[in-house]
């Protein structure tokens, strides 16, 4: 099997999936109890917080765990949106933004805040222009990802916090659930006020991750009940997805420090290979993450080639894999201004560490049988 769908999710390590057994099968007090057992969980989620905040160059009481991307994106949100509604009611995004930011933003304009969807250019990068620009008196949050997850535009978020910097009422989002590993981000240097990891794209488990929230800033929770996560995020602790949060962010780091030039050569790679191939458009930009390359073949659908390319034993993935089953055109395609015959050609490779060069070369081959394939039943139809 070639797997070249690792934007949508990685396969765990194996140490993560034995740190969660192991955890849950000899750790699996409740962290709130007063008895020693319980005690030596709490002890175990401050170890993960510790070595998260590590990781990641930010302060441990600025970690706070989740249940993946989709949370931590709508915690920032709607925390945001209901901490400050008294300040302001404007929220500034991009086009281009995970469904789980889009919706949320639907969401809270249907409870009275106004939303300014930013436009991108060709390669899919948002303007830090265009952020000031769209600044209100209103305006109390930006949200902007990092890495966008279809084609890999990766955007100025630097920039735009620097540019923000000059005024401090607004609270500066970064989804950077694409980016963690692959593309540096400081949080500090960026000037980011609230920032979404997620852990199964990190070859963590599902149901894992966290929103880093600055220190001193406050937001609403959106679960009550509890003291846990210092009552920003309450419910019993996933001790165990924690730990191997934990453990899949350290690997990660790892293998990046190993093996991020070698993913930089194979994207290369397959874009020199495809560029071979008549009938291939490239929509992923020249300066797009390492792991993402977003392209169509001329006259046939994405889905049909994903299809096809299952017969070879290939997984890749049209859109977002949150969206791809919808049978709309892609947003960020759209906002691109990728020609109209190419939004539902476009297929996404997307890799991870331990991909190769011979799987490329497996992939570009089966890509020409596939074509020629269906160029021949088309002629015959006719």
């Amino acid at each position: 099997m070639i797997y070249f769908d690792n934007s949508a999710t990685t396969k765990p390590y194996k140490e993560v999936i034995h740190a969660f057994t192991k955890v849950n099968e000899d750790y699996f007090a409740n962290p709130s109890s007063i008895h020693a057992l319980g005690g030596k969980v709490e002890s175990l989620i401050s170890k993960s917080r510790k070595q998260v905040a590590g990781l990641l160059g930010i302060k441990e009481t600025e970690v706070f765990f989740t249940s993946g991307g989709t949370e931590s994106n709508n915690l920032a949100l709607k925390g945001t949106a209901l901490q400050y509604r008294n300040r302001g009611r404007h929220i500034i995004t991009s086009v281009i933004e995970h469904p789980s930011i889009l919706e949320t933003c639907g969401q809270l304009e249907r409870l009275g805040y106004t939303i300014t969807y930013l436009p991108v250019d060709s390669t899919g990068c948002v303007k830090v222009e265009d952020v000031v620009d769209a600044i209100k008196d209103e305006t109390i949050l930006v949200s902007i990802m990092h890495v966008n997850n279809e084609v890999g535009s990766i955007q100025p978020i630097e920039e735009i916090g620097n540019a923000l910097h000059a005024f401090p009422k607004i609270i500066f989002h970064v989804d950077h659930i694409q980016g963690i590993g692959k593309v540096p981000l400081s949080f500090y240097e960026s000037r980011v006020n609230l920032c979404s990891i997620s852990g199964h794209k990190i070859h963590g488990l599902k149901g894992t991750g966290m929103l880093y929230i600055q220190e001193g800033l406050e937001i609403s929770p959106l679960l009550s009940g509890g003291e846990q996560e210092r009552k920003i995020r309450s419910g019993t602790e996933n001790t165990g997805g924690i730990v191997s949060f934990a453990k899949a962010l350290r690997l990660h780091f790892e293998s990046s420090g190993k093996e991020l030039a070698k993913m930089q050569r194979l994207n290369s790679y397959l874009r020199d290979q495809l560029k071979e191939i008549e009938g291939i458009t490239i929509h992923s930009p020249e300066a797009a993450a390492p792991h993402i390359v977003n392209f169509s073949v001329q006259d046939i659908r994405g889905e049909i080639l994903v299809h096809a390319l299952e017969e070879f034993d290939i997984f890749v993935s049209t859109t977002s894999a949150c969206s791809s089953k919808k049978n709309v055109p892609s947003r960020t395609l759209l906002g691109m201004g990728v020609a109209e015959n190419l939004l539902d050609t476009s297929i996404r490779v997307s890799f991870s560490f331990e991909n190769t060069i011979e799987e490329v070369d497996s992939l570009c081959e089966a890509l020409k049988t596939v074509k020629k394939n269906l160029e021949e039943t088309t002629r015959r139809k006719r």
